[in-house]
C-alpha cells in the first residue's frame, strides 16, 4: 500500500543553487527552475530513502487523463520516479524535456 506524507518545503536546489519556494495548493518536489530532484523518498513525502542522489529530469509522460509528468531517474542508484509538472516549472527547461517526448 503507497503512503503519502504531504510536505511542502522550500529548499536550495543542489544541482543549480536556485532557492525554490514552497509550492501552492501541492507539494513541491523538484526545483522549478531545472527541474532536478533529490531522492530522498521511499513514498512521497516520507524522507525514507537513503540514497540521497541527484534526480535528473530524463524525459516528458503524458497518460490519458492525467497531467504531464517529468519522469526524473537518480544519477546514483537509477530509481526512476515520476512528478507532476507544476505551474510554475521553467518553460524553457520543460521545451528541453519535450525533444526526449
Amino acid at each position: 500500500m503507497k503512503r503519502f506524507t504531504h510536505r511542502n518545503e522550500g529548499f536550495v536546489c543542489e544541482h543549480c543553487q536556485a532557492t525554490v519556494p514552497e509550492a501552492v495548493g501541492t507539494c513541491r518536489n523538484h526545483c522549478t527552475q531545472c527541474l532536478y530532484s533529490k531522492h530522498v523518498d521511499v513514498n512521497p513525502g516520507d524522507r525514507a530513502a537513503a540514497c540521497g542522489g541527484k534526480m535528473r529530469p530524463a524525459r516528458l509522460e503524458l497518460k490519458s487523463g492525467l497531467p504531464y509528468r517529468i519522469i526524473h531517474v537518480c544519477q546514483k542508484c537509477k530509481f526512476e520516479r515520476p512528478n507532476k509538472v507544476t505551474e510554475d516549472d521553467n518553460k524553457d527547461s520543460l521545451m528541453t524535456l519535450v525533444d526526449k517526448f
